[in-house]
């Protein structure tokens, strides 16, 4: 097996796991820091090992575009010209034909897109997407959906999933690298109907583990979570289950609380590139404001990672303010090691059967 399941919280849904990989076991519950284009932003490989990340994302759509899978594959796949030697997953492009809808024509076949970097046309289906993967040679694999936008009426997102059900048994079919698993989307968006329909349509299919898409695009949190108890009870127990594109840390306690394993998000680089930084219990303060102009202690007392050992908000706010790059490298290692620290203390609670009062502590 591919995963297994080691422990279960007694008192929720959450489970303690084990993902197994060609570059190693990805321990679950699990938060995997975005490398869109090869590069999780400011750090190096050797940084985020010492970080503790266990598997990063490549973006399959920007990849394909730059430096192309000509130079990846003569380079013998994106662990090697990355120098990242632990799992990677690659997501399909299918985020893109929703965050690119200005960009492309949508058919049966698959995506026309006009690339935002030169308009040229390029076209991207469900095998298209997978011979890309499988050059990548990603541990994870993602089936090339379309992610339906929010709001979108009923019979639109019935005839998104439509389609997206169409290609994600054609990425189903595809042949990829022994020891690539290939992961199914259930979309939906917030139709309960049509929710349930995709993860029993998809379960059918037999994929080596089952994301919930189409989530976090702009929707309330409440309707986030709808959809989750819609699914969850549906998926497989025996496989995992991947939230994309999730999140907030509360909202990472609480869907693990629902029996999720796996989550992805920009937040950790994208706020500390504006200089905001995380602090233990969840909340952010903005390292730029004024207020810390003459405030020499860490940006978290009880936090142990580099940033926060060796320098003050004083001088972090400094960096940030004069466009020094060090200012957001550092708050970016201060965000990141939150995360995959957070991700640890879960799964120690979930070991010791303290997940329960570790989730209404945290989350209240």
């Amino acid at each position: 097996m591919s995963f297994e399941v080691l422990q279960k919280c007694a008192d929720t849904k959450a489970r303690l796991g084990v993902v197994s990989t060609p570059h190693g076991d990805i321990p679950t519950p699990i938060f995997m820091p975005v490398g869109t284009r090869g590069s999780v932003k400011a750090m190096t490989p050797h940084e985020m090992e010492d970080l503790g990340a266990k598997v990063i994302l490549g973006n399959t759509y920007h990849l394909m575009l730059k430096p192309g899978m000509d130079i990846i594959a003569k380079a013998g796949g994106l662990h090697e010209f990355s120098n990242w030697h632990k799992p990677i997953l690659t997501d399909s492009g299918g985020f893109q034909v929703f965050s690119l809808s200005k960009l492309r024509k949508l058919t049966p076949d698959g995506v026309t897109f006009a690339s935002h970097i030169d308009g040229r046309k390029i076209f991207l289906g469900p095998e298209e997407s997978m011979a890309i993967q499988k050059t990548l040679n990603s541990d994870i694999v993602m089936a090339f959906d379309e992610c339906a936008p929010y709001p979108c009426t009923y019979d639109e997102a019935k005839k998104s999933l439509e389609i997206t059900l169409k290609w994600e048994k054609r990425c189903r079919d595809y042949k990829l690298n022994d020891g690539q698993q290939l992961f199914g989307i259930v979309q939906g968006s917030i139709y309960e109907d049509l929710r349930k329909y995709s993860a029993e349509e998809l379960i059918k299919m037999n994929f080596d583990g089952y994301a919930i898409g189409g989530l976090s695009v702009g929707e309330p949190e409440e309707e986030m979570f709808k959809a989750l108890d819609w699914v969850m009870p549906i998926l497989p127990e025996d496989k995992p289950r991947y939230v994309m594109g999730v999140g907030d840390p509360k909202q990472l306690i609480n869907a693990i609380a629902m029996g999720v394993d796996m989550f992805d998000c920009v937040i950790p680089t994208r706020l500390a590139r504006h200089g905001s930084a995380y602090l233990k219990d969840g909340s952010t303060i903005p390292v730029k404001a004024g207020r810390y102009k003459d405030d020499f202690t860490p940006i978290d007392e009880e936090c142990d990672c580099y940033c926060c050992k060796n320098f003050s908000k004083a001088y972090i706010r400094h960096l940030l303010n004069v466009g020094e790059i060090l200012g957001m490298r550092l708050v970016t290692i201060h965000n990141l090691h939150y995360f995959i620290r957070l991700m640890e203390d879960v799964r120690d609670a979930i070991a010791n059967g303290t997940f329960a009062e570790f989730q209404k502590k945290f989350c209240g």
